[in-house]
């Protein structure tokens, strides 16, 4: 089961069914869903989504996944699971807008490295970033993430795939 997690501004928890429509509004806002998977998606391609977080991440114990919350409210979502990409575990998170600026994506970034090595045992993470995502770049930079590698997508846009040992 996906343990909950805290720093010193948010709790990450694993999702509850009631969080489905915050779910939905958070990735269906076009400024987070472009650096997001394939970018915008119809909304039940989001409502399924949360779904199978119950019926197949959460049920079969895939990997962790969480709800991002700050004073209550959900403000983003964080995962950590292997990925064929990176050959390894790779860290996600996503905030709303109104949540960016204030360095939160840095505080689930720590949180999650610092999961992956004290539950998960591992010695390196990695993240994938759009290559136009200057900002989420800059902030894995910061906290001791490097490039590893390009990864052209079948849209002709790049994603990076960056790298921290632990």
């Amino acid at each position: 089961m996906t343990p909950s997690l805290r720093t010193a501004r948010l709790a990450l928890d694993p999702y509850t069914p009631t969080d489905e429509e915050d779910f939905v509004a958070l990735f269906q806002d076009e400024r987070v869903s472009r650096w997001m998977g394939e970018g915008p998606v119809p909304e039940a391609e989001d409502r399924a989504l949360f779904g199978r977080i119950f019926t197949k991440v959460y049920a079969g114990k895939l990997f962790d996944v969480w709800a991002v919350r700050r004073d209550g409210r959900l403000v983003g979502h964080a995962e950590i699971k292997p990925t064929a990409e990176s050959g390894g575990h790779e860290i996600i998170y996503a905030l709303s807008p109104d949540a960016w600026g204030a360095r939160l994506g840095t505080e689930i970034a720590e949180a999650l490295i610092a999961y992956a090595t004290t539950t998960l045992a591992l010695t390196e993470v990695h993240a994938t970033v759009a290559a136009e995502n200057a900002a989420s770049l800059a902030l894995l930079a910061r906290i001791g993430f490097t490039y590893t590698k390009d990864i052209p997508e079948p849209d002709g846009s790049t994603t990076r795939l960056l790298s921290r040992g632990l």
